[in-house]
């Protein structure tokens, strides 16, 4: 297995965006795994599988389904659908089916598979105590629910997606609440990972910052 350097951390925190720039100051490749459970999600709803069907009938699905992941696109048989994941909707069940333990578990091989064949900057909401709880370099990114809310509200704006800013907050805070309550990697801190909140933080200071730790 190649280095791996894991980012853990809330919605809207940043995690996408600084792992692409540490990627690339690097020479590692990237891996977005909330692109992998977004494709599961897609996958699952394009069939009208809810989160209220049986193990079996998701895994009958997932066995017909090949999900991959290169230079920050994501592709389902072969087909890029990197624009398609990003809609609130697949938000919603993206979190929602990764509470599943057949998901996680479906997932977390793809996941070890691409990081054994090159140095790797992971990001997700479990990369640091499950995924890869051995990593090179692990990190915590944080930011306050206005913060992480506000970086939401815009995303939605570029990507042409009606939001209010009290929604984007809403949504934030019931993925937190989600997140943090599962009963299967829900999301925390792993005690060794460097912690750093980027809430008055531009995404070069958060980079530079992190860069600092890493080459330590």
């Amino acid at each position: 297995m190649g280095k791996v350097i894991a980012i853990d951390g809330p919605s809207g925190a940043g995690k996408s965006t600084i792992a692409k720039l540490i990627a690339r100051e690097l020479g590692f490749d990237y891996l977005d795994t909330g692109a992998l459970y977004r494709a599961v999600a897609f996958a699952l709803r394009k069939v009208d599988i809810d989160i209220k069907d049986d193990d079996k009938k998701i895994m009958d699905l997932l066995l017909k389904v090949n999900i991959s992941f290169n230079n920050g696109r994501v592709f389902l048989n072969g087909r890029d659908i990197s624009s398609e994941i990003r809609s609130r909707e697949i938000d919603y069940y993206s979190s929602v089916f990764s509470t599943k333990k057949i998901v996680r578990d479906f997932l977390l091989t793809i996941q070890r598979k691409l990081a054994t064949i090159n140095n790797i900057v992971v990001e997700g909401r479990d990369t640091t105590t499950v995924a890869f709880p051995d990593a090179w370099k692990k990190i915590y990114l944080d930011a306050s629910p206005d913060e992480r809310a506000k970086r939401r509200y815009l995303q939605f704006k570029d990507k042409a997606i009606y939001a209010t800013m009290d929604e984007a907050k809403r949504e934030v805070i019931e993925r937190d609440r989600r997140d943090s309550n599962r009963d299967i990697a829900p999301l925390k801190k792993a005690e060794d990972a460097f912690f750093i909140d980027s809430s008055n933080m531009s995404v070069e200071q958060a980079k530079e910052e992190i860069l600092r730790f890493i080459k330590t």
